[in-house]
């Protein structure tokens, strides 16, 4: 075999590091290139919302108005599905319950259910409950107030994902709504005693989150964690809490996903949710018992039982996740395109359901396109959560929002999941030392020591609120000068 000359040799060598070099432009433009993906992808998504909206309404005064605010509502709804929706399958994705690719799929196809089924209520309260229509007589004034409740809550929610301010989505827009309602009329363009019940739901539904979820850790510890044969009481348990889960989300569904076939009274519901929640339980108890087959009489086994009522559960939570947080995106959309179709503000408002799809699945794509990179365990800043504190937390706060749902309140269901993890936390704390009587004295060590050793986490709490008082005046300040801006770049008085 021959030897290659000296010439030929540097020439293949010059070949092979110009081809390192392609190939490391080529790996640069692909990595320069990545970052660009989501954003193109959630133009292309507003491009279409605007075509849509086009579409839908036709060559007719005030088009371009609608189309402008289609257009912002779809962004609120790319931030929501952003920020949000990934807290929902965030503890089942870090206790590898479900995969991440997994978790998306259930998570868009639960929050474009609960958006499209049972989100209409909230969606009226936001559209016309906080300002009074009679209140706003002019109706362009109306609908540049509606315009800007939604522009500040965006713009809002944008720069506090930017700084890394946790602030809530429902908090922004509620906020937009009443700061530009003010900045119309004055402050009784305001529903008071409306807004009155929006402020107190927001305190009363942290405090029951944390309630609910501790009581149902102190059924799991009661009944489960601490029974000497933890297996066989996970045996007969796990099965009784799917079937509350399927009873609830099956009481839920009879009173707001269906009334618009036929409508249930609430003892008729809850009667639907005992008929679903009861079979449900009876059929996972060979599932749960097939499972737990030669499995380690400890706790580690036991996250692994409740792996199937944890996705479950969050998968409730991502169905009553989209029928309350959609109107935050489409609810001032809404009453935008029923002021330019009728002429101005009304206690009524029907909702064009290309509009609610528009929220729908703007959710869905914030949360494929930009959920995997805030993806983590919800809370777990504050205090540890494993499988079974997960479930407690999400079934929890996948109650609250849908019992507000349910009555209509725009509720923060990232504050409620807070609510859930300090209910869990402090529950933790209060077990472990009046009843385990656990030496927990700490007073001994340096206070970074003791705090650090502390189940929950007290200094989040501070920030936590702190984001939350601020947000309803920011966002209301920035609405109501939006406002202002509008009316005189129009040159309406």
């Amino acid at each position: 075999m021959s030897l290659r000359t000296e010439p030929e040799a540097r020439a293949i060598k010059t070949l092979d590091k110009d081809l390192r070099r392609i190939g490391m432009m080529e790996q640069a433009l692909v990595f320069t290139a990545r970052p660009l993906v989501g954003p193109g992808l959630a133009l292309a998504f507003l491009i279409l919302v605007a075509v849509v909206a086009t579409a839908f309404m036709g060559a007719q005064p005030g088009t371009l108005i609608v189309v402008a605010a289609a257009v912002i509502g779809g962004y609120m709804a790319l931030n929501i599905g952003a920020n949000d929706v990934a807290n929902n399958m965030g503890p089942a994705v870090g206790s590898k319950a479900v995969t991440l690719v997994g978790a998306l799929a259930i998570a868009a196809i639960c929050e474009t259910a609960g958006a499209l089924l049972a989100g209409g209520d909230v969606v009226r309260t936001v559209s016309r409950g906080i300002i009074a229509p009679e209140a706003v007589a002019a109706p362009q004034h109306f609908i540049w107030a509606m315009m800007a409740a939604l522009l500040a809550g965006a713009l809002w929610i944008n720069l506090a994902t930017w700084v890394g301010a946790p602030v809530s989505t429902t908090h922004s827009i509620v906020g937009g709504v009443m700061g530009a309602g003010i900045a119309a009329a004055g402050f009784a363009a305001v529903n008071w005693p409306a807004m009155g019940a929006i402020a107190a739901s927001w305190v009363i539904s942290p405090v029951l989150g944390g309630v609910i979820a501790a009581v149902f850790l102190a059924v799991i510890n009661s009944r489960i964690i601490y029974q000497e044969d933890k297996i066989a009481a996970a045996r007969v348990w796990v099965p009784v809490l799917i079937g509350v889960m399927g009873g609830v989300f099956g009481t839920y569904m009879a009173l707001k996903g269906i009334s618009r076939i036929i409508s249930f009274t609430l003892p008729q519901s809850v009667l639907i949710g005992l008929v679903i929640g009861v079979p449900l339980a009876l059929v996972m108890r060979p599932i749960i018992r097939r499972q737990a087959v030669g499995m380690e009489n400890r706790n580690k086994s036991l996250k692994e039982l409740f792996a199937i009522p944890l996705v479950f559960s969050a998968a409730l939570l991502s169905f009553a996740h989209g029928a309350n947080d959609v109107a935050n995106a489409v609810g001032p959309l809404a009453a935008i395109v029923h002021a330019v179709q009728e002429g101005g503000a009304a206690e009524a408002v029907t909702i064009p359901l290309w509009v609610m799809v528009i929220g729908a699945m703007g959710l869905s794509f914030g949360l494929v396109l930009f959920g995997p990179k805030l993806i983590n365990i919800v809370g777990s800043e504050i205090t540890r959560l494993n499988a079974m504190r997960a479930y407690c937390v999400a079934l929890s706060a996948a109650v609250v929002v849908i019992i507000a749902s349910w009555l209509g309140l725009p509720v923060s269901s990232t504050h409620i999941a807070i609510g859930g993890i300090f209910g869990v936390g402090f529950y933790r704390e209060w077990y472990h030392e009046r009843v385990l009587k656990e030496n927990r004295d700490l007073s001994a060590l340096p206070v970074e020591e003791r705090t650090r050793r502390k189940v929950v986490r007290r200094a989040h709490l501070l920030t936590i609120l702190g984001a939350w008082v601020v947000t309803v005046p920011a966002a209301a300040t920035l609405s109501g000068a939006l406002f202002l801006l509008l009316v005189l770049a129009t040159g309406n008085s």
